[in-house]
């Protein structure tokens, strides 16, 4: 059976090689856009035959999702997704021993699955944004939340094959400025891949798998092809210095002191939304360990430009949008604070709240919830000294299975308005912390135990008596008569 396999693979394999010289001797556009999808069933396990796009094809989002949906129909409902930062074409053809040096290959594991598959499919160019939608593609079709995990987290985890599954393991790549590092990456990104195939084997469960990319690796290609032309040295010496030059940027804007503008969204000419924070930072959690990342420089501050389209607001709703790019690893990163203003009958006044602050990330949404704890008068704005959730949590997930249990979210200061904006700045501040804090409540039930005690003391004391009568012990001795 293997004798078998190794001629299908090797097809493979150069069929990556004539898409990329395909690419770069006819280019129908830019080749950086796109990333390879590889996919195959566990052994034993089959889907529908597929037929492969022509040489030059571009796999948009909607093609890509009829080939997810014919493969999931009839196939596994244990989906393996090994979703790596970047990868391109090159990575193949560069590492892969598509021309024969297969003892040079950082892919045995990936090879030995493709071997061992009874189905598979290869997609050599699939535009990024519809790669970076196949989590959210799996799991609507799933109806089920994904699991991010590794494989010690896997080993621990019992799965069945009559419930579905989505899970997603993140694999590194490469900065791209050393070849050698880059290929090291790759070989451990295989081992990891041969690892989790190993555990799924041992469980018994049929499986999915696929293997694919957030964004195309241009690093590696911009080294392998620039280093044969002339220029290729200037333009690496050029991209160095402009990295040096941002980061010198980004590190003053760190240091200048001072106190910076909100955020401000208009509808029109009118401010509609107005965010301001001393510090805003997400974590998320993997292996184990918290990865933080701080939003603040690119949120606040002078020469930040956040971008807040999809933003929105009206007399009931409000919706701000905040827009990032290359965040823990994720190519597109969206924090989203929806609030509402309504009237409410008991008070007999307009409240807003902040009913859900979501963060968008390669199609994935996790959601915490704020309405309990975070609301002011419509007419004035919101301030607290920190609002999380997990340390005194004002923001809470959802639900138990909701991807926001994996993630921090940490606002510092914050002060947000939606509704009734005057002239761009904030109405009076409704501070989340109340006049009786903890601290209060705990002084006063201390001072009026103290008082309690006092006062039983007191009556204690006075409800002693004096005698009216005293022994004379050089006298007689006195006889107190009973009927007294």
């Amino acid at each position: 059976m293997a004798p078998a396999r190794a001629p299908h693979l090797r097809r493979i394999l150069r069929l990556f090689a004539l898409f990329l010289v395909l690419f770069h001797v006819f280019p129908t556009g830019d080749c950086d856009e796109q990333v390879p999808l590889i996919l195959w069933t566990s052994e034993g396990a089959s889907i529908p035959v597929q037929v492969a796009p022509p040489a030059g094809h571009i796999v948009e989002q909607q093609q890509l999702s009829s080939y997810l949906e014919k493969a999931l129909n009839l196939g596994p409902k244990n989906v393996v997704l090994f979703l790596q930062d970047k990868m391109s074409l090159e990575d193949f053809t560069m590492y892969g021993g598509a021309f024969g040096n297969k003892q040079d290959s950082v892919y045995p594991n990936l090879e030995s699955a493709l071997r061992s598959s009874s189905s598979s499919l290869v997609l050599p160019s699939v535009s990024w944004p519809a790669s970076n939608a196949v989590i959210a593609q799996i799991q609507d079709h799933l109806e089920t939340s994904p699991l991010y995990m590794d494989p010690e987290t896997l080993s621990q985890l019992r799965l069945n094959a009559s419930s579905a599954a989505l899970l997603v393991f993140r694999l590194p790549y490469g900065n791209g400025a050393d070849l050698l590092s880059a290929k090291d990456i790759l070989s451990e990104n295989d081992e990891v891949i041969g690892q989790v195939l190993s555990i799924m084997k041992t469980q018994a469960v049929p499986y999915t798998a696929i293997y694919t990319a957030l964004r195309p690796s241009k690093g590696a290609s911009s080294v392998s092809w620039e280093a044969g032309v002339g220029g290729g040295r200037s333009l690496l010496q050029a991209r160095d210095r402009y990295r040096e030059r941002e980061r010198e940027r980004q590190r003053k804007v760190k240091e200048r002191p001072g106190v910076y503008a909100p955020v401000e969204f208009k509808e029109g000419e009118n401010t509609c939304i107005l965010l301001w924070a001393k510090g805003l930072s997400v974590s998320i959690l993997r292996s184990g360990r918290w990865e933080d990342h701080d939003l603040t420089s690119s949120t606040f501050g002078e020469g930040a430009s956040p971008k807040l389209h999809g933003s929105s607001c009206d007399k009931s709703k409000a919706r701000l949008v905040l827009n990032y790019e290359n965040v823990l690893g994720h190519r597109s990163f969206k924090l989203i604070f929806g609030m509402s203003q309504r009237h409410y009958k008991v008070s007999a006044r307009r409240w807003f709240t902040l009913d859900t602050l979501e963060l968008e990330y390669d199609g994935t949404k996790a959601t915490f919830n704020g309405s309990r704890s975070i609301y002011a008068p419509a007419e004035y704005s919101y301030r607290c000294e920190s609002v999380t959730n997990y340390r005194w949590p004002l923001l809470v997930p959802r639900s138990n299975k909701d991807p926001a249990n994996q993630w921090r979210v940490t606002l510092q200061d914050i002060q947000i308005q939606g509704f009734n904006v005057s002239r761009g700045q904030f109405s009076y501040a409704s501070d989340c912390a109340g006049f009786f804090s903890p601290g209060i409540w705990m002084g006063l039930m201390t001072s009026l135990l103290m008082v309690l005690v006092l006062t039983y003391g007191l009556h204690m004391i006075l409800q002693l008596r004096t005698m009216d009568r005293f022994d004379d012990p050089k006298g007689p001795a006195i006889s107190v008569p009973q009927t007294e």
